[in-house]
């Protein structure tokens, strides 16, 4: 019991900064009917612009305290990451926005190769240590531990999402997302500016891969140029997961795909007499997402989509 407890703790840890990615791609789709691919490599942007930020508090001002350091390191990785993810959008998607399907979903591999590139010359192609800013010290929950920036990750992630669904029911910018997402074009006629709707939804998805950039340097304590990958992928799982185009579908399929990882880490070796061990856990994002688009393609949440004409 102690280990299933440890490894769904792990499992909401893991799921969600899933759940965090998964939300710009599922915006992005809703608004646009794009997988913007190149939306892990902005996580990991939002975690070296964070460590950077760092580097140079430690240098400057190393007495202050930890939990200060990371806020000022979320601080300045969101607007990084925002100008980043809206520059995409204006470079390399707003003039394929008519275009037959394929061309855009090659230009955002394409945008992740370029970002890998760049962020490998300015940072380098060596995994960087990420600093520990909080007590290293556990707590005991019936019998798993937790650390303090597993619960500070948890935490800022419900923030987040909290003040999405926020942004996204109660504000003028939200109804204007919504709308957007519905009927594009009807939306146009009511006065809705979809070029504004569609930067803020950009923005907006990428200063959530910003918190989870940053905090998944701070819970792994390392990061390198080509960590956005594999994360970025699994988000993308987890946002077909909970249906894509669905907010609240995403932060589900996040948090459910987090939780299958983290417990088929735990428990494959025993399922397998020991034949694959616990680095064998990306399978599973993968089967989850055959099974679903094999079984329900819609996704757990899954709603239809506008159709664009």
């Amino acid at each position: 019991m102690d280990t299933f407890i440890q490894q769904i703790i792990n499992g909401l840890v893991l799921g969600s900064m899933y759940a965090l990615v998964a939300l710009g791609y599922t915006m992005v789709y809703g608004v646009l009917n794009l997988i913007n691919f190149a939306h892990g490599d902005v996580l990991m942007i939002g975690a070296m612009t964070g460590l950077t930020i760092l580097n140079l508090l430690n240098q400057h001002a190393p007495d202050l305290p930890g939990y200060i350091k990371l806020a000022i390191a979320i601080g300045g990785a969101i607007p990084v990451c925002m100008i980043v993810n809206v520059i995409i959008e204006r470079v390399a998607y707003r003039s394929l926005r008519n275009a037959p399907r394929l061309a855009p979903l090659i230009t955002a591999i394409g945008v992740s190769t370029l970002l890998n590139t760049f962020a490998m010359m300015i940072w380098g192609r060596n995994p960087l240590p990420f600093p520990q800013l909080l007590p290293s010290d556990p707590i005991s929950i019936g019998g798993a531990l937790i650390s303090p920036t597993q619960i500070l990750l948890l935490a800022l992630a419900l923030v987040s999402m909290a003040g999405l669904v926020l942004l996204v029911e109660k504000t003028r910018m939200g109804r204007a997302m919504r709308a957007t997402a519905e009927n594009p074009r009807v939306a146009g006629l009511m006065g809705v500016d979809s070029n504004k709707v569609i930067i803020a939804t950009f923005a907006l998805g990428a200063a959530l891969a910003a918190v989870a950039g940053v905090m998944w340097g701070a819970n792994y304590a390392s990061i390198q140029f080509s960590m956005g990958f594999l994360p970025g992928l699994k988000a993308f799982c987890a946002a077909v997961l909970g249906g894509i185009g669905n907010i609240y579908g995403a932060m589900l399929g996040g948090i459910v795909l987090g939780v299958i990882e983290s417990l088929g880490a735990g428990y494959i070796g025993d399922l397998t007499g020991g034949f694959l061990g616990s680095h064998y856990q990306d399978i599973f994002a993968f089967v989850v997402l055959i099974l679903v688009l094999t079984v329900r393609p819609s996704g757990i949440m899954g709603e239809r989509v506008a159709d664009r004409a």
